[in-house]
């Protein structure tokens, strides 16, 4: 089974067509093929293949490394997107593709490069049900509360002020508490952010992975909390694996721009495949 193996500031991702899989997708599969000791290793799976819809290119589907599946990655569909282009299945520089969270639209700027119309952030959502209109709240984690802004990204964000003790926190201690607290039913992504004029530093706690050198859609939750709290757009995102620039309209459109490359071609083995036919879950 062939894959390519994609990254995007430090995000990696295994990109495979639908068509070279010779079993479903399982949970299961997921895990052991992402595992970094008993497969290949990676923050999650791409699954695309061409879409039945004229209106789009290709279809996508999301998987994290726990084998649950995510309604959009900023990083993840920036790799879809410059795969989709370099096999050839679009030539134009803009093109639609169809996720789990609706269309998304790149415009292509280089070979590694684009930007990506990431539909319109919301502060109100089902994955906070009990949120107000400004999606403000606190959560209790590590034994303290903390004031956070839910936004809705195609995925859900919480995005928490943490201003100079932001390089000192235990993110993975924290973390999985505030993921899967009640206030958050699908459970939720967690960005810890500090402000500076239009930058901001961010570190990212992702739904189903853990802390994460990078996410596009953690880095858009944390923009848009700084941009509500007064931060002028475009805000440029420092994350560990680098710098993502996002664009925020007065109603919320965000457009994230940032790159992605190729690290491998590669294919299972067919001992791994046999591995893999006899997992059920």
């Amino acid at each position: 089974m062939q894959f390519e193996k994609w990254q995007a500031l430090g995000n990696d991702y295994l990109v495979i067509e639908r068509s070279r899989l010779p079993w479903e997708l399982t949970a299961g599969r997921i895990q052991m093929i992402c595992d970094p000791h008993f497969g290949v290793g990676s923050d999650g799976i791409l699954l695309i293949s061409p879409s039945d819809a004229p209106e789009y290119v290709a279809d996508l589907r999301i998987f994290n490394p726990d084998g649950s599946e995510a309604e959009l990655s900023g990083n993840g569909a920036r790799a879809a997107i410059l795969y989709v282009r370099r096999r050839g299945w679009a030539e134009a520089d803009s093109f639609t593709i169809l996720t789990k969270a609706g269309p998304v639209t790149p415009e292509i700027t280089s070979e590694r490069t684009c930007r990506v119309a990431m539909g319109r952030a919301a502060t109100v959502s089902p994955d906070y049900p009990s949120g107000g209109e400004d999606g403000k709240g606190t959560v209790t984690a590590s034994g303290r509360q903390w004031d956070f802004q839910h936004v809705s990204i195609g995925n859900p964000q919480c995005a928490i002020e943490a201003g100079a003790e932001l390089e000192a926190l235990d993110i993975a201690t924290i973390g999985p508490d505030i993921e899967n607290s009640g206030l958050f039913p699908n459970r939720t992504n967690v960005s810890f952010f500090r402000v500076s004029g239009s930058r901001v530093r961010a570190r990212i706690f992702e739904r189903g992975v853990g802390e994460t050198l990078s996410s596009g859609t953690g880095a858009s939750g944390a923009a848009v909390a700084a941009f509500l709290g007064g931060a002028p757009s475009p805000i440029t995102v420092e994350l560990d694996g680098g710098e993502l620039q996002v664009d925020i309209s007065p109603d919320l459109d965000v457009t994230l721009t940032g790159w992605a490359e190729a690290i491998m071609e590669g294919d299972l083995s067919p001992e791994f495949i046999r591995t893999l036919d006899g997992v059920t879950a």
